[in-house]
C-alpha cells in the first residue's frame, strides 16, 4: 500500500498550497491515479490513466517553473503507483509517459527519485520477492532511467538475482512457478538490455564476476530440469543465448554455445563459458529437455554471425552426426550442431511436439537469414538434391505433417514454405534450372487422400513455383476435393488458402486484358465450384464458401459478379440462398445496395421461405452494413417489421442466436444513425425535422413491445427464448448501462441525449412495471435457459432494487418454490432467490430479519441471505431426520442447497464480501456451519438408502437393498403395514429418490464451487482462511462418501464436477497440507482397489472410478502430472496381474476394477493429451484382457479398447459438416504411436501364422485399423508392413474377421497402388475345380470389393486402370455360374463386377445379364428339385442379382433391360421383389426416368391384387413405400398412370381406408396407407365418391391429432399436399358444393399441423399452405416457393374469409381453435396452494400456443362477423353461437372483475403471473368478449336483450376495458390502450 500512503501525503501537501496554481491540477491528476489503482476492470484503469496523462501534460508547464520541493511529492507519488503497476506493461508504459511529462526540466530530480525507489527493493534481505522481481524486469524493459540505475548498480543486482535463484531452486516444496520464472526473466532482460556492461564480467579474465558465474550455474540447473515448470526452463535457454550474445567475438560466442551442447551430450564435467567455469549440474531432467531448451534459445535470439561462424579444432567432440563437406575439424554451429539436435528432437516422441516444431521452423528461418554467409563458407549449395540435409528435412516434414497437436500445423505450414523459399533462392543464386523437389512434393501430396489436412499445406507452398496450370493439370480432382474440404471445419482454412493461392497465381500468370477477360478465365476453372458450394444444401459448405471464397473473389475480380448472378436466377431454395449470399457479399464491398422492383420482390420471397438458412441470409442482408452509422432505409425497416413477428418461434438454437446477432447489427445502425441525426450530422428523411430521430426511436419501441408481449407464460419455449434474446439486444444497445468487463459494445458517451429524446416522446420506458412483471413471470419458467436469461437481464439492466411493493410477494414465492419436490420448480426458486439478493436493499434484509426474528442484522445483504437460507436448510434437515417421506414431499432440501450455491458462487458482491476483512469472521463461522450441515445431510440421505443394520462404510447398496430401505421409510412415514410389491415405482418411492439424489448432487456442486472460489484468490493480510483445514477435510469425506456409496449417475456426475474443482483448488494451493488431502484420497483409493471385496464398486456403482478421475484431473495441466502417472502405472500393474486359480464370477476382481477405472480416465475430457503417452501399454492391456477366461474381464477390456479408440482417433465430427469420411491416416497414426504399431502387428501376425482360429483380440485390432484413412504413396511407408497379414486373413473361417479384414485393407493401400493389388488378387482367383478354400475365395472377393468401392467425395479408380483387372475377372467368370456351388461366393463375385461397369467388355456384361435373367426367371417354375437345392445364402444371391439387374437397367436406360426388371417385379418371388423395392426406396434409380416410369406403372397395375392379399404387412409396407417414392411429386405422373387405375382406384382407396379403420396396422404401415390413399384420390373422384372422401377426411383428422404418433401426423401433412389440394381446388368452384365442409375440415387440419411440435410435420404442412397460396394467385414467383409455417398459417387464415366467408360453418370451424378452459377451476387451484405432486402431466404438444393463436384468430373472426348481415345462414349460426357463449363470457368477466378488485388476490397473484393455463384462459376470455361485443354491434343492440345477455355492445366493451385494466395492473394482460399491438403475427405485404 506504499502508493496509497504516498498519495495521501501528496494530497495533504498540495491541499495546503490552496486551490490556485498547480495544486488544483495536481489534486485532479492524483484523483485519477487513485481511481486507476482502485479499479479492477482493465477498461476502467486505462480510462483513468488516460485522464491522468492529459492532466499531466497540462500540469508540466506549471511544475517547470516551481522548485524541486513542489515537484517532488507528485513525482514520488506517481513513481510509487508505477512500481505497484509493474505487473501490467501497458499501465507501466502509460505511467512512464506521465512521469516523463511531469519531469520536464526536473530530470535530475527524477533520476534521484528513481534511484531511491529502486534502491529500496528487498530492504530486509538479499532475496527479491516476485513483486520486486516484476519491478526489476519492468524498469529494465520500459524505463531508461531504470536501466541507468541498474547499470550503475550492476554488482548488487547480480548478487540479489543469484540469491533469489538459489532460494527458488533450493526451496522444498517448490514455490509457485511465477517466482522462478520472474527471476530467470530478470536475468534475461539484464543480459539483453546491458550487454556491454555484462560482457567484461564473462569474457575478460581480469574483470570476471564470480556472481555471474554463480548465475550461470543456476541457469544451467534450471535448464537441466530443476525449474518449477516448463516455461521457466525454456526461458532459461533464452537467457543463456542472450549471455552468448554478449561475446565480443563471434567465435567466442559460438565456442561457448558448442560447449553447452557438449555438456548436455556428455552429461558430466565442467563448462567453460568464456572466462566463467561451472560444474555440470547433478540434477538431470527426467524428460531430457536440455537440448530442446538450448536449441530454442539459440535459434530465437542468438546473433547471426555467431550461428554462421566456422569453428576449428574439434578435438574433444566426437564426429558430428551430420557433415556436409566431409570435414570433421571445421563445423558451423547452425548447420552442423543445431540441425542434428533439431532433427533428433523431432524424431523423438515427447510431450513437447509444439516446441520441437517451433524449433524446426526457427531453424529454417535462421538458415534463410544466413544463407549468403553459409554459401561463402561452404562454397556451394546447402540444400543440393543429393544432400542428406535436404532428404532429412523433407522426410521430417512429411512424417509429421499430420500431427494433431494444437499449433503444430502452423509450424509445419511455415516450414514447408521456408524450405521452398530457401530452395528457390539457392536455385536462383547458383542458376540451377532443374528443380525436381517441386515435382516430387506435388506428386506426393496428390497421392494422399483428400481427407488429410497435410495434403494441402505443401500444395499451397508449391503453387507459386510450379504455376496454377501445372498444379491443376496434375491434380484434376482438386476443385471437387476443395468442395469436400469446405464442408469440413478443420479442413476449411487450408482449402481456402489453397484456392486463394491458385487464383492469385492464375491472375499473375495472365496479366493485362480487361476485367471481363480475367473473370472469364477464372470462370473456366472455378465458376462451377463456387456455384455448387453456394447452392449446397449443407449449411457449413454454403456458409464457408460465402464467407471465405465469395467475398474474396469479388474483391479480387469484380467482374465475376455478373457471371455468378446469372447462375442463381431460379426459384428453388438453393438458388435463393446463393443469390442472397451474392447480394450480401456485394453489399459488404460496395457499402449500399438499392432494393427495388424485382430484387425487392425476390428478397421478400426469401424472407418468407421455409428454409431457415434462406431466411437468415436475407435477414443478414437487411441488417448488415459496412458502416454502423448507416441508417436503415424505409424499405429495410418495413421488411424487418414484417419478418420479425413471424420468426419468433425458430426451432434451432443456432437460428435464434443468428437472428439476435443480425437484429443487434440493425439496432446499432439505428442507434448510431439516430445519434448522428441528433448531432445534425446525418441526412434527414423526408417528413422528419432535422435533429429528430423519430424513425429509429419508433422501431426500437415497436421491437420492445413485440418482445415483451411474447414473454407470456402461454408462449412456447422458442418464442420466449427469442424474445429474451431480442430484449437483451435492445437493452445492450439502447441503454446507457456500461459494462467494464465487456471489451466491445459499450454505449456511446452521448447515449443519454438519445434516451432523453426518446422518453420525451413517450417511448423507451425499458424498465416499466409491465416489463418488470413480464421478466418476473419468466423466472417461474420450467426451463433453466429462460430463467437464467431473464435473471441476467433483470440484474444487469434494471434499477438496483425491486419495488418495495413486490419484494414480500417475490420472497414468499421463492421460498414456496424452494420447498417444492419438483426439481424444475426448486431450481426456479433458487434463481429467484439469487435475483432477489442481487436486487435487494435494506427493506429486503428487514423482511428476512422479521421472518427469522434475528437478534442482530449481519453486516451485509449477502451474509443475511446466506444465513437465512442456511436456517431454512437446517429446519428442513430436522424435518427429514424425523420423517424423510414428509420432508421429500414438502421440504426436500435440494432447492435450498441450489439457492445457497447460486447466492454464494454466482453473485460477485457476495464473493467480494467474503474477502473483506471486516466480515471475514462472520463468513468463517457461517461456512463452518454450512459444511457441517452438508456432511450431516449427506450421511442422513445415503444412510437412508441402505438396509437397516448395513455397514455404513460398505460399498453402494444393491438396488434390492435400496428398494427395501425406501419401502421401510414409506411404511414408517405412512404408519401402515407394508404394501404388496409392485412392478412400478410409487410416487413415494420417486419422492424419496429425487430428494436424496438431487440433494447429494447439489451438495457436491456447492462444496466444490466454494473451494474453487475461496482457495485460489489471495486473501488480505491478517485474514485467516475462510475454509479451515478441518472444513476441507470434512468436505473431502463428504465427496468420498458420495462417490463410494452412490449409484445414481446424475448425482455422481454432478458431485464429480464439484469434486474436480475441489481437487484442483487444493492441488494448486501453496499450502502442502491442503495439497496432501487429494493425494491421500488417491492412495486410499488405490489401496482399496487392490484389496479383496465382496460387493461391487465399479460395475454397479458409477462413483468409484470417478474418484480417481476427479483427483488426477485437478492437477495443473501446464506442469508434470505425477498423480496421473502414478495412478495409471499402479492400475496397469494391477490389471496385468494373473487371475487367481479359484476366482469367483460373482465377486469383483481387482483386475476388472482397474480396467474400469482406466476406461473412465481415458474417457475423461479433462485429461486430453496427457494420456497419449500411456496409450500403448493400455491398448496392449485391453487386447490381453479380451482373451481372458473371465467374462467381466473381457467386458471391461472391450469398453477400455473402445474408449482408447475414440481417444486415439479423435471424436467423430458432426454429420452437419457434410464430410462422411475423414480422420487420421495410417502412416500418421503409426508415426505418432510407433510402439503401438508393433503391438497391432504382433496380434495380426499371431492370427495368420497358424494356431488357434479364435483370436479374441483380432476383431478389435481390425476395427481400429478400418477407422483410419489411406496415407501417401511412399516407398518406405510404415503401413506396408500390414499388407501381407491382412491379405492372409482372407482365409479366416470366421465371416466377421474376413469382412473386417477387407475394410482394414483400405487404409493400408494408397489409391495409386490399388490397381496393382487388385490385379494380384484377381489372378489368385481359382480356375474351375481349383477351389481349395471357399473361405479364402470369399475373403479375396470381399477385399477386392472394399478396394474398388469409391471413397466418399471421389469417383473411385479410373476405368482404364481397372481394365486389366476386369479381363482377369472375365477369365474367371465361372465363379458366377451354377458350377460354383456357394451362393455367397457367387454374390460376392457379382458385387465386384457391379463396381466395374465401365471396365467390363460388352459381351461379358451381356452374358452376365442373360445369366441373371435366366436364373431369376427360373425361380417361378416351382419344380420340386429346385426346392430341394435351396442353400444357405441363396436369398442373398437372388437379391444381389435383382439389384444388379436394376442398376444395369438404370445405367443403360435400355427398354429391354427395363422390361426385364418389370417382369421380375411381377414374379411372385418375395426375395427379388423386396430387393427391387429397397433399391427403389434408396433412390438408386432416380437418374433414369424411364425406369422409374415403368416401375411406377407396374406397381400401380398390381396394387389392387396386392391390397386384396395383404397378409404380409411388411411386404405391403415396402410395396407402398416404393410406390410413394416413385410418385413423390405429381409431376412424375406418367400419362399412362390414370388409365391403369381408372377402374380400380376407388377399390384401392376403399381397401386402404378399410385397413386403416378396422385392422389397426402399425404406424409405419398406416403412414404409407394414408399417403397412398391420398395419392389415389387425386387421380379421380366425383360426386359418387363422396363417402370415400368423407371417410378419408375422418382418417386425416384422426392422424393429425396431437396424441397420434409422429409418423401419422407426418402422413396427414403429406396427404394435404395431394388429396387435400385437390379437395380445396374443387371446392373453390361451384360444381361441388358438398366439398366445402370437407375443405374447411382440411384447412382445420392444416392449421393444427402448422402448430405441431415436430419441425418436419410443420414443414410438410407449410408445403400445403404454399401450394394453396400459389394456386390461389398469391405471390410466389414462376414456381411455387415453399413458405415458412407462420406465413403459411397466415395465408390459410386470410383464405377463409375471402373464399369461404359466406359459408355458415366457417365461423364455427375457426372457433374450434379457441381453447376451452375452466377459469374458475384454475383460480381455485391457485388459491388452494396445495403442495405440488412430483410429476406434472405433459402437454401433448409443447409447441402449440393456444393463447397466441387466439389473439391471432381474432381479426379474422371479426372479419367473418362483418359478413353476417349479407348472408342469412351465417346470421343464424352467429345467433346460435351468441346464445350459447354470451352468458358464460359475461359471467367470467364479472368473476374476473370481482376477483382482481380484492386485496386477497395479493397472496397468490405472483404465482398466477407464471401460470400458463391462467394466462391462456384469460386471453381466450378477452377474445371471446371482443367477439360477443362485435357480434352484438353487427347484429344490432336488440339481440342482447332477446338472448338474455342484459347488456349491449357498448356496455360490454366498457366492462371489457375495465377487466383488462385490472388484469394489466397485475401483469396478466396488455393495457387496454395497447390493444393487440403489436400482433404476434403480422400481415405480409400484398395480403391485406
Amino acid at each position: 500500500m506504499g502508493a496509497e500512503r504516498e498519495a495521501r501525503a501528496c494530497a495533504a501537501f498540495y491541499g495546503a498550497l490552496g486551490h490556485g496554481g498547480p495544486g488544483r491540477a495536481a489534486l485532479c491528476c492524483l484523483r485519477s491515479l487513485r481511481l486507476f489503482a482502485g479499479s479492477t476492470a482493465k477498461r476502467c484503469r486505462d480510462k483513468h490513466l488516460e485522464e491522468a496523462l492529459l492532466l499531466a501534460r497540462a500540469l508540466s508547464e506549471e511544475l517547470r517553473v516551481l522548485g524541486e520541493a513542489e515537484a517532488r511529492p507528485l513525482l514520488r507519488c506517481v513513481l510509487a503507483f508505477q512500481l505497484e503497476a509493474s505487473g501490467s506493461s501497458s499501465a507501466f508504459h502509460k505511467l512512464e509517459q506521465i512521469v516523463t511529462q511531469l519531469a520536464v526540466g526536473q530530470e535530475a530530480l527524477l533520476s534521484q527519485e528513481v534511484g531511491a525507489l529502486l534502491a529500496g527493493l528487498a530492504p530486509h534481505g538479499e532475496v527479491l520477492s516476485p513483486e520486486e522481481l516484476q519491478a526489476v524486469c519492468m524498469y529494465i524493459e520500459e524505463s531508461s532511467l531504470g536501466r541507468d540505475h541498474w547499470r550503475q548498480n550492476l554488482a548488487p543486482l547480480l548478487q540479489r538475482l543469484a540469491a533469489t535463484l538459489r532460494r527458488v531452486l533450493q526451496s522444498q516444496p517448490a514455490p509457485s512457478g511465477t517466482w522462478g520464472y520472474l527471476a530467470v526473466k530478470a536475468c534475461l532482460q539484464l543480459f539483453q538490455a546491458l550487454p556491454k556492461d555484462v560482457a567484461p564480467l564473462a569474457w575478460n579474465a581480469a574483470t570476471k564476476s564470480e556472481t555471474l558465474q554463480s548465475i550461470l550455474g543456476l541457469l544451467l540447473e534450471v535448464v537441466a530440469g530443476k525449474a518449477p515448470n516448463k516455461d521457466t526452463q525454456l526461458l532459461a535457454g533464452t537467457a543463456l543465448s542472450m549471455l552468448v550474445n554478449t561475446a565480443p567475438q563471434p567465435q567466442s560466442g559460438a565456442s561457448a554455445a558448442l560447449a553447452l551442447f557438449q555438456l548436455t551430450d556428455q552429461g558430466a564435467g565442467e563448462l567453460r563459458f568464456g572466462e566463467l567455469v561451472v560444474e555440470n549440474p547433478s540434477v538431470l531432467d527426467p524428460a531430457r529437455l536440455e537440448r530442446l531448451v538450448l536449441s530454442r534459445g539459440l535459434l530465437t535470439c542468438c546473433k547471426g554471425d555467431i550461428l554462421s561462424c566456422q569453428l576449428d579444432s574439434l578435438t574433444q567432440q566426437p564426429a558430428p552426426t551430420h557433415s556436409l563437406m566431409g570435414c570433421v575439424l571445421q563445423v558451423c554451429l547452425l548447420v552442423d550442431v543445431l540441425f542434428p539436435a533439431v532433427h533428433a528432437l523431432n524424431k523423438e516422441q515427447k510431450d513437447c511436439h509444439y516446441y520441437c516444431f517451433q524449433v524446426l521452423a526457427l531453424w529454417l528461418r535462421r538458415l534463410q537469414e544466413n544463407l549468403p554467409e553459409l554459401w561463402r563458407l561452404r562454397g556451394g549449395r546447402i540444400l543440393a538434391e543429393d544432400t542428406e540435409l535436404l532428404q532429412q528435412l523433407t522426410q521430417l516434414l512429411w512424417d509429421n505433417a499430420e500431427t494433431p497437436v494444437e499449433g503444430v500445423s502452423e509450424f509445419i505450414q511455415s516450414s514447408f514454405r521456408l524450405l521452398l523459399e530457401i530452395y528457390d533462392l539457392e536455385c536462383q543464386h547458383f542458376k540451377d534450372q532443374e528443380r525436381p523437389l517441386y515435382q516430387g512434393m506435388l506428386q506426393r501430396a496428390v497421392s494422399m487422400p483428400w481427407q488429410i489436412k497435410a495434403r494441402y499445406v505443401p500444395l499451397c507452398a508449391v503453387v507459386p513455383y510450379m504455376g496454377s496450370q501445372q498444379v491443376l493439370d496434375t491434380y484434376p480432382d482438386l476443385p471437387q476435393h476443395l468442395l469436400s474440404c469446405l464442408a469440413t471445419n478443420h479442413l476449411c482454412p487450408v482449402a481456402t488458402e489453397l484456392y486463394r493461392a491458385l487464383v492469385r497465381q492464375q491472375h499473375s500468370e495472365g496479366p493485362g486484358g480487361t476485367e471481363e477477360a480475367l473473370a472469364e478465365r477464372w470462370a473456366r476453372r472455378w465458376l462451377p465450384l463456387l456455384c455448387q458450394a453456394l447452392r449446397s444444401p449443407l449449411p457449413i459448405l454454403q456458409s464457408n464458401a460465402a464467407n471465405h471464397l465469395l467475398v474474396w473473389t469479388l474483391r479480387q475480380l469484380p467482374a465475376t459478379h455478373a457471371l455468378l448472378a446469372a447462375q442463381f436466377d431460379g426459384q428453388d431454395a438453393a438458388a435463393l440462398r446463393a443469390w442472397v449470399s451474392l447480394l450480401r457479399a456485394q453489399k459488404s464491398i460496395a457499402g449500399t445496395l438499392p432494393l427495388q422492383g424485382e430484387a425487392l420482390a425476390r428478397l421478400r420471397t426469401c424472407l418468407r421461405a421455409r428454409e431457415e438458412g434462406v431466411r437468415l441470409a436475407a435477414l443478414g442482408l437487411l441488417c448488415c452494413s459496412p458502416s454502423s452509422g448507416q441508417a436503415l432505409s424505409g424499405t429495410e425497416e418495413q421488411l424487418l417489421r414484417e419478418f420479425l413477428p413471424l420468426n419468433l418461434t425458430g426451432d434451432t438454437s443456432a437460428f435464434r442466436q443468428l437472428l439476435q446477432a443480425a437484429v443487434r447489427k440493425a439496432l446499432v445502425r439505428l442507434r448510431d444513425s439516430a445519434l448522428a441525426r441528433l448531432r445534425g450530422k446525418a441526412p434527414v428523411e423526408w417528413g422528419e425535422e432535422a435533429g429528430q430521430p423519430d424513425q429509429p426511436v419508433g422501431f426500437v419501441e415497436w421491437l420492445l413491445q413485440l418482445s415483451i408481449s411474447s414473454l407470456t407464460p402461454g408462449a412456447n419455449y422458442q418464442r420466449k427464448k427469442t424474445a429474451l434474446l431480442l430484449l437483451a439486444a435492445i437493452l445492450e444497445t439502447c441503454t446507457d448501462t456500461w459494462s467494464p468487463e465487456r471489451k466491445k459494445g459499450q454505449p456511446p458517451r452521448t447515449m443519454a441525449a438519445l434516451l432523453s429524446h426518446a422518453r420525451q416522446s413517450g417511448c423507451w420506458d425499458f424498465f416499466s412495471r409491465p416489463n418488470l412483471l413480464a421478466l418476473l413471470s419468466c423466472l417461474q419458467d420450467s426451463t433453466n435457459e429462460i430463467r437464467d436469461l431473464a435473471s441476467e437481464l433483470l440484474v444487469c439492466y434494471f434499477p438496483a432494487a425491486f419495488p418495495s411493493s413486490l419484494t414480500p410477494a417475490l420472497l414468499q414465492l421463492a421460498q414456496d418454490a424452494l420447498s417444492s419436490p419438483r426439481v424444475q420448480e426448486a431450481e426456479a426458486g433458487a434463481v429467484l432467490m439469487k435475483t432477489i439478493l442481487q436486487k435487494s436493499d435494506g427493506s429486503t434484509v428487514k423482511i428476512l430479519a422479521l421472518e427469522t426474528e434475528a437478534a442482530q442484522t449481519p453486516p451485509n445483504h449477502g451474509l443475511c441471505f446466506a444465513q437465512h437460507l442456511l436456517r431454512m436448510l437446517q429446519a428442513q434437515h430436522a424435518t427429514a431426520r424425523q420423517d424423510l417421506l414428509r420432508a421429500a414431499a414438502v421440504a426436500p432440501m435440494h432447492g435450498v442447497i441450489a439457492a445457497l450455491r447460486r447466492c454464494l458462487l454466482q453473485v460477485p458482491e457476495v464473493a467480494a464480501s467474503m474477502r473483506a476483512a471486516e466480515s471475514a469472521q462472520s463468513w468463517q463461522e457461517f461456512l463452518t456451519s454450512l459444511v457441517t450441515t452438508a456432511r450431516d445431510i449427506t450421511s442422513l440421505l445415503l444412510g437412508a438408502l441402505q438396509s437397516p443394520g448395513a455397514d455404513e462404510q460398505a460399498a453402494a447398496p444393491s438396488f434390492a437393498d435400496m428398494g427395501n430401505a425406501i419401502g421401510s421409510l414409506i411404511t414408517l412415514g405412512k404408519g401402515q403395514q407394508e404394501e404388496e410389491d409392485s412392478v412400478l415405482l410409487s410416487e413415494e418411492h420417486s419422492l424419496i429418490l429425487t430428494c436424496c439424489w438431487v440433494s447429494v448432487k447439489e451438495i457436491g456442486l456447492l462444496l466444490g464451487g466454494l473451494a474453487e472460489l475461496l482457495l485460489l484468490p489471495v486473501l488480505p493480510a491478517g485474514v485467516g482462511p475462510l475454509l479451515t483445514l478441518a472444513n476441507l477435510q470434512t468436505a473431502a469425506r463428504v465427496f468420498q462418501e458420495v462417490l463410494l456409496r452412490c449409484r445414481h449417475w446424475g448425482a455422481v456426475e454432478g458431485c464429480s464436477m464439484g469434486f474436480t474443482k475441489f481437487c484442483a483448488a487444493l492441488l494448486n494451493h501453496p499450502d502442502t497440507e491442503l495439497q496432501a488431502i487429494p493425494r491421500t484420497m488417491l492412495d486410499q483409493g488405490l489401496e482399496a482397489l487392490s484389496g479383496p471385496r465382496s460387493s461391487s464398486i465399479t460395475r454397479r456403482a458409477a462413483g468409484f472410478p470417478m474418484l480417481f478421475l476427479c483427483i488426477v484431473s485437478g492437477e495443473n495441466p501446464a506442469q508434470a502430472r505425477p498423480l496421473l502417472t502414478r495412478c495409471i502405472q499402479t492400475l496397469l500393474a494391477l490389471a496385468s496381474t494373473a487371475l487367481p486359480q479359484d476366482w469367483d464370477q460373482t465377486l469383483d476382481l481387482p483386475q476388472v476394477c482397474a480396467l474400469h477405472v482406466l476406461q473412465t480416465l481415458v474417457r475423461g475430457a479433462g485429461l486430453g493429451s496427457a494420456l497419449l503417452r500411456h496409450t500403448t501399454p493400455m491398448v496392449a492391456l485391453a487386447l490381453q484382457g479380451l482373451g481372458s477366461p473371465c467374462w467381466a474381464m473381457r467386458n471391461a477390456a472391450i469398453q477400455l479398447f473402445s474408449a482408447l479408440t475414440s481417444r486415439l482417433l479423435g471424436q467423430k465430427r458432426s454429420r452437419a459438416e457434410g464430410c462422411p469420411a475423414e480422420g487420421l491416416s495410417l502412416p500418421a497414426f503409426l508415426g505418432q504411436h510407433p510402439q503401438l504399431g508393433a503391438v497391432l502387428l504382433a496380434e495380426l501376425g499371431a492370427a495368420t501364422t497358424g494356431g488357434a482360429c479364435l483370436r479374441p483380440a483380432l476383431h478389435a485390432v481390425l476395427t481400429l485399423l478400418a477407422q483410419l484413412q489411406p496415407g501417401p504413396d511412399g516407398p518406405d511407408s510404415p503401413s506396408a508392413r500390414f499388407l501381407e497379414p491382412l491379405l492372409g486373413l482372407a482365409a479366416s473361417p470366421i465371416y466377421a474377421v474376413r469382412a473386417m479384414a477387407a475394410k482394414a485393407l483400405v487404409p493400408v493401400v494408397p489409391p495409386p497402388r490399388r490397381p496393382a493389388l487388385l490385379l494380384r488378387l484377381a489372378r489368385q482367383l481359382p480356375a474351375p475345380g481349383g477351389v481349395r478354400s471357399h473361405n479364402a475365395l470369399h475373403g479375396h472377393l470381399l477385399q477386392m470389393q472394399a478396394l474398388l468401392a469409391p471413397a466418399p467425395g471421389s469417383d473411385g479408380l479410373p476405368a482404364e486402370a481397372l481394365r486389366p483387372v476386369a479381363l482377369q475377372l472375365e477369365a474367371r467368370g465361372w465363379l458366377f455360374t451354377p458350377t460354383q456351388r456357394c451362393p455367397l461366393v457367387r454374390a460376392a463375385f457379382l458385387q465386384v463386377l457391379a463396381l466395374l461397369p465401365a471396365s467390363l467388355s460388352p459381351g461379358f456384361a451381356q452374358s452376365i445379364r442373360e445369366a441373371i435373367s435366366t436364373e431369376l426367371g427360373g425361380l417361378t417354375l416351382g419344380k420340386e428339385q429346385q426346392c430341394a437345392e435351396l442353400q444357405v445364402g441363396s436369398a442373398i444371391l437372388h437379391q444381389t442379382m435383382a439389384r444388379f439387374a436394376c442398376s444395369e437397367a438404370a445405367r443403360l436406360a435400355d427398354s429391354e433391360r427395363i422390361g426385364a426388371v418389370c417382369s421380375l417385379l411381377r414374379q411372385p418371388n418375395p426375395d427379388v421383389q423386396l430387393a427391387i423395392f429397397s433399391w427403389v426406396i434408396e433412390g438408386e434409380g432416380e437418374e433414369c426416368k424411364e425406369l422409374e416410369k415403368a416401375l411406377q406403372l407396374t406397381l400401380l397395375e398390381n396394387l389392387q391384387s396386392v391390397l386384396r392379399d395383404r397378409r404380409n404387412k411388411e411386404f405391403l409396407k415396402l410395396y407402398l413405400e416404393a410406390l410413394m417414392h416413385l410418385c413423390r411429386n405429381l409431376s412424375s405422373w406418367s400419362p399412362e398412370a390414370s388409365p391403369k387405375l381408372q377402374g380400380s382406384s376407388s377399390a384401392c382407396v376403399e381397401m386402404l381406408l378399410l385397413m386403416m379403420e378396422t385392422e389397426h396396422p402399425g404406424p409405419d404401415l398406416l403412414f404409407q396407407a394414408l399417403c397412398a390413399a391420398s395419392l389415389l384420390l387425386t387421380l379421380r373422384f366425383g360426386d359418387e365418391d363422396s363417402p370415400l372422401v368423407w371417410r378419408w377426411c375422418a382418417a386425416l383428422e384422426a392422424c393429425s391429432r396431437s396424441v397420434s404418433a409422429e409418423v401419422l401426423r407426418l402422413a396427414a401433412a403429406r396427404s394435404l399436399q395431394t388429396a387435400g389440394m385437390e379437395v380445396l381446388r374443387r371446392s373453390l368452384g361451384a360444381a361441388h358444393p358438398w366439398l366445402v365442409p370437407v375443405a374447411l375440415r382440411v384447412i382445420n387440419v392444416a392449421i393444427h399441423l402448422l402448430q405441431d411440435e415436430e419441425q418436419e410435420v410443420r414443414h410438410e404442412a407449410s408445403a400445403f399452405a404454399s401450394l394453396v397460396q400459389h394456386g390461389a394467385g398469391e405471390p410466389g414467383g414462376d414456381g411455387c416457393v415453399f413458405v415458412q409455417g407462420n406465413v403459411g398459417l397466415l395465408g390459410l387464415l386470410q383464405l377463409l374469409p375471402r373464399e369461404f366467408g359466406h359459408h355458415p360453418e366457417t365461423f364455427s370451424s375457426l372457433l374450434q381453435h379457441l381453447p376451452v378452459l375452466d377459469l374458475r377451476g384454475i383460480v381455485e387451484e391457485l388459491e388452494a396452494n396445495k403442495a405440488p405432486s412430483l410429476y406434472k402431466e405433459d402437454e401433448p404438444n409443447v409447441f402449440a400456443e393456444p393463447a397466441v393463436l387466439a389473439q391471432q384468430l381474432l381479426p379474422f373472426l371479426l372479419q367473418l362477423l362483418e359478413k353476417v348481415p349479407d348472408a342469412s345462414p351465417l346470421h343464424a349460426s352467429t345467433l346460435r353461437w351468441l346464445e350459447a357463449a354470451g352468458p358464460g363470457v359475461l359471467q367470467d368477466l364479472q368473476y374476473c372483475k370481482h376477483l382482481w378488485s380484492q386485496e386477497a388476490v395479493a397472496r397468490w397473484w405472483m404465482k398466477a403471473l407464471g401460470c400458463a393455463k391462467l394466462r391462456a384462459a384469460l386471453v381466450t376470455l378477452l377474445v371471446r368478449a371482443r367477439l360477443v361485443a362485435h357480434a352484438l354491434r353487427v347484429l344490432g343492440e336488440s339481440h342482447g336483450a332477446v338472448l338474455g345477455l342484459g347488456c349491449g355492445a357498448q356496455e360490454l366493451e366498457q366492462e371489457l376495458a375495465l377487466v383488462q385494466g385490472l388484469l394489466a395492473q397485475h401483469g396478466l394482460a396488455p393495457a387496454p390502450s395497447q390493444g393487440d399491438v403489436p400482433r404476434e403475427l403480422g400481415s405480409p405485404p400484398g395480403n391485406d
